[in-house]
């Protein structure tokens, strides 16, 4: 271990606690990010996935600017800061084990590098929905229309099975460390 990382040498001379430190022997608390962070990872890729499948669907008729254009790359700018930031989060804690001082560093250090990816596709998100702001409001005022919310239940629905699945497994991991 002389040539090891700090974050390795941090990990192996700290507790050997069944979770990282910061949690202080919460389990429950574990748990709880533990699901959160894999739902809201799987959540999000299932959204950038859907969203990229739609936009190669219709690029011939979504021209670059037009309005379902900045609306989808809006979206999937938030979805992928979403899904980096939880997916590297949840595979810290899905990884985390004092026993393998170098594995578990080599997730921390990942984490680090992935979290401004994150924020920096969450910031150009919220950048397009800021600056397309005033021609897509003038554009749906336009031609109002009824949204039919209830339309994409069926798909929030598998998404929030994929959430209880990913606080069940959660609870399970937990419990049985």
């Amino acid at each position: 271990m002389n040539n090891a990382s700090y974050a390795a040498q941090a990990v192996a001379r700290g507790p050997k606690t069944l979770a990282p430190p910061s949690f202080d022997g919460q389990g429950w608390l574990v748990a709880l990010n533990l699901g959160a962070m894999t739902a809201g990872c799987l959540i999000a890729l299932m959204v950038v996935v859907t969203l990229g499948t739609d936009w190669f669907r219709y690029r011939k008729t979504d021209r670059r600017l037009s309005p379902a254009w900045v609306w989808r790359a809006s979206i999937m700018l938030f979805a992928t800061g979403i899904a980096l930031r939880c997916g590297a989060e949840a595979v810290t804690l899905w990884g985390w084990d004092p026993r393998e001082p170098e594995a578990t560093a080599a997730f921390l250090t990942a984490k680090r590098f992935v979290d401004p990816v994150a924020v920096t596709c969450g910031l150009s998100g919220l950048f397009v929905s800021v600056l397309s702001l005033p021609g897509m409001l003038r554009q749906l005022r336009r031609q109002p229309f009824p949204l039919d919310l209830w339309q994409t239940w069926p798909i929030v629905q598998r998404m929030m099975w994929l959430a209880g699945a990913s606080m069940l497994a959660a609870i399970a991991v937990v419990s049985l460390r």
